[in-house]
């Protein structure tokens, strides 16, 4: 125990020494916590962030190396067609949401200390999985695109692709039990059950499940939530952190992941023009009622056998997407969705404050304000 004290003394010592340029770029203090203990930040739709909340990707830019550039580490390079799929993917991750998410969570968790070698790693298996379900996605969605560029269904075709994927998950699994931590293998798998099991509601949903919209959000969060809360929650416990940082970096993950997946269903509704790759109504075009469609079900209730054939009719993902355009649908979603916003930020109320946390809370309102 005493060695293991010493070792955290030492690396919260070394962590402020490297720090100390980061804290000097960000001179306004950290934002403290109000009477009810919640960071003391007010989140709407459409209100930007204030300007005193650093750039999450810029504070944890030094510790988020390009994963193109890794690969060989981290893939292996004895199988140049799966190399090859697996960068296709990696080359088209934009800013690196998950991992960014892991190692702020990481950081914020240990009072604004860096994230750990370990942690690190756990940011990049996090990126690998979330790839390996996206390949897998388009596999069963029959998706030609994805962010602007050909699906790699399209380029490598549909039998690499899938086993591109398995690839993606089987060194992702090789590398968490290099982190010699049980519990954190065991968080990480059922990340990945997570995803499997939002699959399968998916496809397999009974017709009165599609009208529902709690089976709806408990789709979302297995596929798109559950990875982000899991795997902050698995950064606390290679942090060494107590149970209530655990739960508090977990609801964060999973209310912002939800908010995220809900300003996503908004877009395609609201905002797909501006979304690279993505059609207007393309959840509908592949058969998906989202949060817009089932709250405009209220008000005109022939939507609900629309959704129910899958949009399967000429013509029917656009009168319901006319329909949700005249209803409160997309109202209702800005507000579901600024409302998992501030619960994730609520649920870091329990750290300290610090440069780390104010990132994070940067993200709760960079997740509403995003226009693809």
């Amino acid at each position: 125990m005493q060695r293991r004290l010493l070792r955290s003394s030492a690396h919260r010592a070394s962590a402020a020494i490297r720090w100390a340029p980061l804290a000097r770029r960000y001179s306004t203090a950290p934002v403290q916590n109000d009477a009810q203990q919640r960071p003391a930040v007010s989140i709407s739709w459409g209100e930007t962030a204030p300007s005193s909340l650093p750039d999450p990707f810029a504070v944890v830019g030094s510790q988020l190396r390009p994963l193109d550039e890794s690969l060989k580490e981290l893939v292996g390079s004895e199988h140049p067609v799966l190399m090859a799929v697996a960068r296709h993917f990696f080359e088209l991750a934009g800013k690196r949401f998950r991992p960014t998410i892991v190692l702020l969570a990481s950081s914020a968790a240990a009072g604004g200390a860096p994230a750990s070698t370990r942690q690190v790693r756990l940011a990049e298996i996090t990126e690998m999985i979330h790839g390996a379900s996206l390949l897998h996605d388009d596999v069963v969605d029959l998706s030609d695109a994805r962010r602007g560029t050909k699906a790699a269904t399209k380029l490598f075709g549909t039998k690499v692709s899938v086993l591109g994927g398995d690839f993606l998950l089987a060194r992702a699994s090789v590398l968490l039990a290099r982190l010699h931590d049980v519990r954190v293998v065991e968080l990480m798998a059922t990340a990945i059950e997570e995803l499997v099991q939002g699959e399968m509601m998916q496809v397999q949903a009974r017709p009165d499940e599609l009208l529902e919209l709690e089976h709806y959000l408990g789709k979302t969060y297995r596929k798109t939530a559950a990875l982000m809360a899991l795997s902050c929650e698995a950064s606390s416990l290679l942090g060494d952190h107590p149970p209530h940082v655990r739960a508090a970096l977990q609801a964060y993950g999973q209310h912002l992941g939800i908010a995220y997946q809900l300003v996503d269903d908004y877009l395609d509704f609201a905002g797909s023009a501006a979304s690279p790759g993505k059609p207007a109504f393309a959840d509908m075009e592949r058969g998906l009622a989202t949060a817009p469609a089932l709250f405009a079900l209220e008000e005109f209730p022939e939507i609900g056998a629309i959704v129910q054939r899958r949009f399967s009719d000429d013509g029917d993902a656009k009168l319901v997407g006319d329909l949700v355009l005249r209803s409160d649908g997309l109202r209702r979603t800005q507000e579901l969705a600024t409302a998992h916003a501030r619960q994730a930020a609520e649920a870091i109320g329990v750290l300290e404050p610090s440069i780390a946390r104010d990132a994070l809370l940067r993200l709760c309102f960079d997740v509403l304000n995003r226009n693809a």
